[in-house]
């Protein structure tokens, strides 16, 4: 055979070979195997929904299911068990059923399809309590039987959308109240937070406050003030959205007579944590907050404007901008730890601008103001994490006493003693990240040699003798500064 012809029948065998293999694979994804060992894969062996309100439905959940076998199959029936009148339906690659039944769903070797769950629950007892729904996502084939357990958390609720307090109204901790739009407390109305009470606001929902806030709740049953997902956000892993900002809008305080008392509250997550404000002069608001978290904001933590307020033992952390800002009034903290590692966190959709964790505005030399700082931290990513602006700064009606300050440059002014000014090698905190990656947490605990032990004015410190974490910060003799005492590692 010449090396012209040896070509050919080299190039005919190739030719035949692959079309042989090429009719045999087409032969092949038309044959459905019978092997009952062929069996499906799932991403999930149990899909679980986290607090779902009733009558609302929630978020829907993805399941993949794989065939890893070298045959296709044929799929004779995918089913919701409890058929159509679970509280779980069903959407099997882009197709709905009434019935929450599917048959002869055919998958090609090592293919995969989706199944997307969605559920809304109803509470057959009217329940003020949690409870569980359960039902099983159901596949036969070739005469195998394998499911997927399906579970979810149902709560029932007291809706309120658009709605104007016109009467001094109590709010218990009976059931979860969910809010949509705004909820408006009316001029010289009281809205009264009791123990335990929660409050979950939809997207760009807020709480408007022109009369009085009174929410008052315990270490054993806070006040909770969030937004209403309870599902998870997709970014490089999937997220809570209760960890990501903006997911409502905020508190605004903003009666020119109002007189709000926030203890144990646990604000979080929104847009603005606390807008506090007033347009007249003459009459300064009073707000104060103690033993409260008022965390991960996509604008601000905590804004003044011409009121007064007293901050104690009470965790300010994490915004996109100023997590708190002071401008006119008289303002005291004491055993707070103001904190913004916002850009440290990979849950965040916006990046965090260069404005200090703490701005004092004083450019109105009509309006009296007053800043007291005792025992406090006031730290974040930033060199510099507090600004004073004032005109007059040897004469600014202030006091900082007994604090940790992140600053590069000391002030050298009379307003500052026993200050700790921050130094490059300081460990402040016991965590300044948050990861689900890495399964970090944000931590601002001080660490074990965080320059904040044992700073705090013990005399300033008995007035607030347990931490926010319960824990009792005068029994060393030699208290933290901040919101929290140092716990030594179990």
């Amino acid at each position: 055979m010449n090396s012209i012809s040896g070509k050919i029948y080299f190039s005919f065998v190739v030719f035949i070979s692959v079309f042989i293999s090429i009719a045999f694979t087409a032969c092949n994804d038309g044959i459905y195997s019978t092997n009952p060992k062929d069996k499906l894969s799932f991403s999930n062996d149990t899909l679980s929904f986290d607090t779902v309100f009733t009558a609302l439905g929630s978020a829907t959940s993805k399941i993949m299911v794989y065939n890893r076998n070298n045959s296709a199959l044929k799929i004779s029936h995918i089913g919701i068990a409890g058929g159509k009148e679970s509280s779980f339906k069903i959407n099997v690659d882009g197709s709905l059923n009434a019935n929450n039944q599917f048959d002869n769903i055919e998958i090609q070797a090592h293919d995969s399809l989706y199944i997307f769950v969605s559920v809304t629950v109803k509470d057959p007892n009217n329940s003020n309590s949690p409870f569980i729904i359960k039902d099983s996502l159901v596949f036969q084939t070739n005469n195998v039987y394998q499911d997927i357990k399906l579970r979810a958390f149902g709560q029932n609720i007291v809706k309120l959308r658009g709605k104007r307090l016109l009467q001094n109204t109590v709010f218990t901790a009976d059931l979860p109240y969910l809010i949509y739009d705004s909820l408006i407390v009316s001029q010289y109305k009281t809205l009264t937070l009791k123990p335990g009470c929660r409050i979950y606001f939809h997207n760009n929902a807020n709480l408007i406050v022109y009369g009085n806030l009174n929410a008052i709740g315990t270490a054993e049953n806070p006040i909770s003030l969030r937004g209403d997902r309870f599902d998870n956000i997709k970014f490089a892993s999937p997220v809570p959205y209760n960890d990501v900002a903006g997911q409502w809008d905020g508190v605004y305080l903003l009666g020119n007579s109002g007189n709000h008392i926030l203890r144990h509250v646990n604000l979080n997550s929104g847009y603005v944590g606390i807008y506090f404000s007033n347009t007249d002069r003459n009459i300064i608001p009073n707000l104060e907050i103690t033993d409260c978290r008022i965390q991960n904001f996509y604008f601000y933590g905590l804004i003044v404007q011409n009121g007064d307020i007293q901050v104690a033992n009470t965790e300010i952390s994490n915004s996109s901008s100023y997590c708190v800002y002071l401008s006119g009034g008289k303002h005291s903290f004491t055993q707070c730890t103001i904190a913004n590692f916002f850009d440290n966190s990979s849950a965040q959709p916006v990046s965090r601008d260069k404005k200090p964790a703490v701005m004092i505005m004083n450019l109105n030399r009509v309006s009296a103001m007053q800043s007291l700082f005792r025992n406090c931290v006031i730290s974040g990513s930033l060199d510099n994490e507090f600004s004073l602006a004032t005109r007059y700064p040897d004469q600014y009606n202030g006091i900082f006493d007994h604090c940790y300050i992140k600053k590069t440059e000391a002030l050298v002014l009379p307003q500052f003693t026993g200050i700790r000014w921050s130094e490059k090698k300081d460990t402040v905190f016991k965590s300044i990240t948050y990861s689900v990656e890495n399964n970090t947490r944000f931590d601002f605990r001080p660490d074990s040699v965080s320059p904040a032990r044992g700073l705090a004015d013990p005399n300033f410190a008995s007035q607030y003798p347990l931490d926010l974490n319960g824990k009792n910060r005068l029994v060393d003799g030699a208290p933290d500064a901040g919101a929290y005492e140092w716990k030594p590692a179990k």
